[in-house]
């Protein structure tokens, strides 16, 4: 199952037992008879009517006598309490409770039982009314109309001390929606009565509008109105200082001319004819508190072989029309298309046939969101029954009563990444996964775990590539502001491969027309997302260009020894600190993998988020049991080994294609373990082609680990000779051997010739102060004494760690023997 249900309220066990229990008091005191029939009958009735802002869910019920029952579950609480009986068999469809729980407002219809007399007023349909119920008091009638009207009170966001005035918006059947101002004042202690009852001030905020939701946790109002057959949507907010603003409009793409009139989220509506609801069209409006905006549109379906919907990323300027063929259509299809907010993801959602979870922040490519079908079991994971959702990734089952929390199920996501065939798949399933945010670090473990064995599962993309982008950007997301918009979500830019199953058409779409022009919270991210979509033509996509370009140049510096500015790179090495002691801080359980050992300072001028590849490093290096022995190079490569130096290829490979910084030590590991496991011209050829780093410390412990047969031999120069010319000529003093001291002599010699102009000089040569009588070199040699005496003089304080004209003969001399084979 993609999805995880968690039930946060079931009238079967949140509500049932305390009736029960109030049903055996009442008995108890002889008050009531018939206990546990009347109470199965209350079952049947009990229902839940609205979901507050607060979390309080109204119920209703009809007791033995047929009285209409008003009850309230606290969702803090989790207690219940009685809000309101009316002595007479009517039909409560909407219903409403102000945040102090002093009114009541509640719309009745005549019950459908055959027989019954009209306990309305003579010649209307529906009542609604507002009772005082703290205590219970005074009953005022709001409409006696021939039409339905819903009702539901705002609820402030400052809910600390009681209001001296109640908002409440009746919604009607005729297409309007008016706001009753209801002042209240407390007489004798705590009784609470409504001022002025006869005269309550109303507002008409809408009207002509074929379809309207609520949005009980933003208190916000969007409805649709039509102006010369376009569908216009709208949204007002409502603010706790009672006032309130339409906020914008944008038109749609839609046809609702010819679709009735329909309310999303206002109660729930037991009055639609399920058989018919299936075929109605599905429309609602979803946001996070990133500033998305969505529009989620199913138009009505006459035949259920092909179904199309649409998402309209009003956030982003465009919509996308999905179209997919239905197979094993029944008869009777009486469940229509769910739609779900789940805060980065909208779910479309038809039992038994599909499940599209679609990511709202970054919907261009088709492949970051998850579509199934078929006969996978997670596409039948909800109630068949119709569901609501609501703000906060709730979803409502009004047939059984149940409230749940619907979640992204990591385990699931993580077993569908394991299994299935498909890179579209392992893309989204990767990203769903990753947003999900619990437990980052186990999954990202259990991620690592699987792709250590995986590496070329996908054919697309590059795993490693989208994990490590994919993992950093979401585990930062959620705490920072527009950051979509400054670091890459994805390896991938383009997608141009189909999805199976499904066929997709993208269309440009107008932005809403902002009717304010101070915003705060999500209007201000709306407003800022919206801005990007008009300005940034063409939209941004994250380039490494810039980050490339200043290390280049850090790194050319480091090779010349000039710096910009000493303060400039100290900040960024001591960054580079910073971030390698918050990474050890975070992990209790001791490293097995030998990294941040060394001073790497190119990978410390270039610090980023590098836990994820010690981490992959980590599994490899559990998995195949290797131990800290693996650093040193006189011992030979294992099948275990092999398998670790091509996890760190391929790591490699990833990271400096997006240009992607590495842990220090890095490159001293993967550079051991290639020379553990490859032969010579393998080796070297990876040294040329850069796959393998030669880092000081790696070449410094295999000139003391190694010894000097041939081979070794061989080895030590094919590497010396591939140095940058400062480090070889630190490494060459430690490899006691003709060889080095060659190295080091002609480096030496370089040095002193540089600037070296020829001068007239004494032919006679005092042959007693050299060891072998050899002119050229005899020569040659005072020469450099020459030089290095006229630079002691000048230079007293230069040193050259005792390298002078007679270590130069030395090497020359063995190096002429050893060469003529004497």
């Amino acid at each position: 199952m993609a999805l995880r249900l968690v039930a946060d309220f079931e009238l079967g066990k949140d509500v049932l037992p305390w009736l029960r229990a109030q049903r055996e008091a009442s008995e108890a005191r002889g008050a009531g008879s018939g206990g546990a029939d009347v109470l199965e009958n209350d079952y049947e009735s009990l229902r839940v009517l609205n979901i507050e802002r607060n979390g309080n869910i109204i119920y209703t019920y009809k007791d033995d006598k047929g009285n209409v029952v008003f009850g309230l579950y606290d969702g803090q609480t989790r207690q219940n309490k009685l809000l309101y009986a009316f002595e007479k068999d009517l039909e409560v469809f909407s219903c409403s409770v102000n945040s102090e729980r002093t009114l009541l407002a509640a719309s009745l219809i005549q019950s459908t039982k055959e027989g019954k007399r009209n306990e309305l007023q003579p010649g209307s349909k529906c009542l609604t009314l507002l009772v005082e119920i703290h205590p219970v008091n005074n009953v005022k009638v709001l409409k006696a109309v021939d039409s339905y009207i819903w009702v539901q009170f705002l609820y402030p966001h400052v809910e600390s001390h009681p209001l001296p005035e109640n908002c409440l918006l009746l919604i009607s059947e005729e297409k309007y929606i008016e706001k009753f101002r209801v002042h209240v004042a407390q007489e004798d202690g705590n009784r609470v009565v409504i001022k002025n009852s006869g005269h309550l001030p109303r507002d008409r905020i809408a009207e002509d509008f074929v379809w309207a939701q609520w949005d009980m946790s933003e208190q916000r109002l969007y409805y649709i109105d039509l102006k010369k057959s376009k569908s216009i949507l709208k949204c007002i907010q409502f603010y706790a200082d009672e006032s309130y603003n339409l906020m914008f409009e944008v038109p749609l793409d839609i046809s609702l001319s010819n679709s009735g009139f329909k309310l999303v989220n206002f109660g729930c509506d037991y009055h639609q004819d399920r058989e018919k609801l299936s075929k109605h069209l599905s429309l609602c409006v979803f946001t996070n508190h990133t500033g998305s905006l969505c529009v989620c549109y199913s138009p009505k379906c006459a035949a259920w072989e092909q179904i199309t919907y649409s998402v309209f990323y009003i956030h982003k300027g465009h919509s996308k029309t999905f179209t997919t063929s239905l197979k094993n259509v029944g008869s009777h299809m009486t469940k229509g298309i769910t739609f779900l907010n789940l805060d980065y993801y909208v779910a479309v959602y038809l039992p038994g046939h599909f499940f599209h979870l679609l990511n709202v922040q970054h919907p261009d490519l088709i492949c970051h969101s998850l579509f199934l079908t078929g006969n996978n079991e997670m596409i039948d994971m909800l109630p068949h029954s119709p569901l609501q959702s609501l703000p906060g990734s709730l979803v409502l089952d009004c047939c059984s009563g149940k409230l749940y929390k619907v979640m992204l199920s990591q385990s699931s996501l993580l077993q569908l990444l394991q299994n299935t065939r498909l890179d579209c798949e392992k893309m989204a399933t990767l990203h769903c996964a990753l947003s999900c945010g619990q437990g980052a670090q186990f999954l990202e473990g259990q991620i690592i775990q699987w792709i250590s064995e995986n590496f070329s599962a996908c054919h697309s993309f590059d795993l490693i590539q989208e994990f490590i982008i994919a993992s950093s950007y979401w585990s930062v997301y959620s705490e920072t502001s527009n950051v979509d918009k400054l670091l890459p979500h994805s390896s991938v830019l383009t997608w141009n491969t189909e999805i199976p199953g499904i066929t997709l058409v993208t269309e440009d779409t107008a932005l809403p027309l902002m009717k304010v022009h101070s915003f705060k919270g999500y209007w201000e991210k709306l407003n800022s997302n919206l801005e990007y979509v008009k300005y940034a033509k063409p939209h941004f996509h994250y380039n490494n260009s810039v980050v490339r370009r200043e290390w280049q140049n850090l790194i050319s510096e480091e090779k010349t020894g000039k710096r910009r500015s000493t303060a400039y790179v100290r900040n960024i090495l001591d960054n580079a600190i910073k971030v390698i002691s918050n990474l050890e801080a975070r992990n209790l359980e001791p490293r097995l993998t030998p990294l941040l050992q060394e001073e790497d300072s190119r990978q410390r001028l270039l610090m980023g988020l590098l836990d994820l590849i010690w981490h992959i490093l980590e599994a490899s290096w559990r998995k195949h049991n290797l131990h800290s022995w693996v650093l040193h190079f006189n011992s030979h490569g294992s099948a275990a080994e092999f398998a670790v130096f091509h996890i760190m290829t391929r790591i490699l490979e990833a990271t400096n294609s997006l240009f992607l910084p590495l842990p220090p030590g890095f490159h001293t590991l993967h550079t051991i373990l290639g020379v553990h496991c490859l032969p010579l011209h393998n080796l070297l050829h990876c040294i040329d082609s850069g796959v393998l780093l030669l880092t000081e410390t790696a070449v410094t412990r295999l000139m003391k680990d190694l010894d000097n047969t041939e081979k070794n031999e061989k080895l030590k120069f094919s590497i010396i000779v591939r140095l940058p010319p400062l480090i070889g000529q630190k490494i060459c003093r430690l490899w006691d051997h003709p060889m080095s001291s060659n190295i080091i002599s002609r480096n030496h010699v370089m040095r002193l010739l540089q600037n070296y102009k020829k001068q007239p000089r004494n032919s006679m040569i005092d042959k007693s102060s050299f060891s072998v009588e050899f002119l050229p070199l005899n020569y040659f040699i005072e020469i450099l004494t020459d030089i290095e005496s006229t630079n002691q003089a000048l230079y007293p304080v230069e040193q050259h760690d005792n390298v002078d004209a007679e270590f130069v003969e030395e090497a020359a001399l063995k190096h002429t023997t050893m060469l003529l084979g004497l």
